[in-house]
């Protein structure tokens, strides 16, 4: 079903320019010259968004929001006005409004707001089905499955924290569970409607070039800085930056952090003006934090101002009564992305699933049901297209065979890779999401093993 509009204006050139423009848009459209008739027709259509004048004949625009939010509209809020001002756009941002609008605009300002407005629409209409049967939450982007209990508190911590966007959280747990998507949950739920998401892994940068990244740096900072470069602080202004691996961040560097988040403000390389920023930092560990501050690994006055709301993400092991909904919906995904028809998982393969342990988490689960869709010929998956665990050789010898050989976990590693990247003719962007590396990662590992393109026989 196509997205549906309210305009409440009472100029009717306007009315009659937008409603035209997003017509041809396929948008459906209802317009409205009076706040009462906007509230009738907010009851009658239920829109996905509402645009409001502030200006109006009856009421003002702020009246006519205050209802529509009274009345339980989930409606995605954008304000245009020729009057505008300061105290106006805070009382408005205060509301909940996405976006405010001055008067001249584009038509094409109108379409982008709306296109803005209708992700915060889509992720409210999610929260309301994760309430009633706590199976996901989404937006586009980012999808959180899960029935069980640690899943449904987690949907319930990030509804919490969303509401302010400044508290600072921190989520922990292992490697593929899931952190930066429930990071981008929270930054999704929160109202940023001008910010953006940025995100950094701490783990794949020197410390210098990570200063630099976080920070910036000044034109003649360091050899090659031709010209000054802003940092990712500064283009997550009114967002949010999403410290992927933060326990890897370089003591030096924990220090600068600290300071941005007392006192919101940090020099570029070479610099000595104070930058100031607004923006929610989120960070994400597999390490223990409050471990490595016993030993003098990790700052313990930038734990405690981390650690000010923690969400932490159990393993898939212990949570196996989500496997079932999460392999599901990843088959659905994955067979979708690879242009196939399977639909299916055997029972056989959903117990084998169901068994296993998973060191890997949800992306090793990912990686699993991909390998299945490519190798399953018909809608069904069965037991022997999963490749899940060291006891099946990547290259296919009998199970018996490789059950004689004692190997090492380097040795194994080295093999997969290498099958791997023979597969997908070394494309090593496709092969590091195979593996659920990234791909700074998986070159190391090709100098470190000495791989190289494998003779294809005549």
């Amino acid at each position: 079903m196509c997205p549906s509009v309210l305009l409440v204006d009472d100029e009717e050139s306007v009315r009659t320019s937008i409603e035209l423009y997003l017509l041809d848009k396929d948008y459906q459209v209802y317009t409205a010259s009076t706040v009462a008739e906007g509230l009738e027709k907010l009851e009658r259509f239920l829109p996905d968004v509402l645009i409001a004048d502030l200006k109006m004949p009856d009421k003002d625009g702020f009246y006519l929001i205050r209802e529509a939010q009274q009345r339980g509209s989930a409606a995605a809020i954008i304000v245009i006005t020729g009057h505008a001002d300061i105290e106006k756009a805070v009382r408005a941002t205060k509301m909940g409004v996405h976006y405010f609008i001055e008067k001249p605009f584009s038509l094409g300002e109108i379409e982008h707001a709306i296109e803005r407005a209708l992700g915060a629409h889509h992720c409210n209409h999610h929260l309301l089905k994760v309430r009633k049967d706590g199976v996901r939450m989404e937006a586009p982007g980012w999808t959180l499955i899960g029935i069980s209990d640690a899943m449904k508190d987690i949907y319930r911590k990030v509804q919490m924290v969303s509401r302010n966007s400044q508290s600072t959280v921190l989520i922990q747990g292992e490697s593929g569970t899931g952190k930066e998507l429930v990071a981008r949950a929270i930054f999704e739920n929160s109202h940023h409607p001008d910010g953006q998401f940025v995100d950094v892994n701490c783990a794949a940068l020197s410390e210098s070039l990570l200063e630099a990244e976080l920070f910036g740096h000044e034109k003649g900072a360091f050899t090659g800085a031709t010209e000054t470069r802003l940092g990712l602080f500064e283009a997550a202004d009114r967002g949010a930056i999403f410290l992927d691996e933060i326990g890897e961040m370089p003591l030096k560097l924990q220090a600068n952090l600290l300071r941005v988040l007392e006192q919101k403000s940090f020099k570029r390389v070479g610099g000595t003006k104070n930058i100031h920023v607004d923006c929610r930092v989120i960070a994400s560990t597999n390490r223990n934090l409050w471990e490595m501050v016993q030993k003098g690994d990790f700052r313990r006055d930038l734990f405690y101002r981390l650690d000010v709301f923690a969400v932490q993400i159990p393993p898939l092991r212990e949570r196996v009564v989500d496997i079932p909904v999460l392999s599901s919906y990843l088959l659905k995904q994955l067979a979708k992305s690879c242009n196939k028809r399977v639909s299916i998982l055997s029972p056989a393969a959903m117990a084998r699933l169901r068994e296993y342990h998973w060191p890997g988490n949800v992306r090793e689960l990912r990686n699993v049901i991909e390998r299945a869709v490519i190798l399953a010929p018909g809608d069904t998956v069965e037991l022997e297209h999963l490749v899940i665990s060291p006891e099946t050789r990547p290259d296919g010898a009998p199970q018996a065979e490789f059950q004689t050989r004692i190997e090492s976990l380097e040795s194994m590693e080295k093999r997969l890779i290498q099958h791997v990247l023979d597969r997908n003719d070394w494309q090593k962007a496709k092969t590091a999401e195979v593996l659920g590396i990234n791909r700074t990662t998986l070159w190391q590992k090709i100098k470190r093993y000495n791989l190289s393109p494998r003779k294809r026989p005549a």
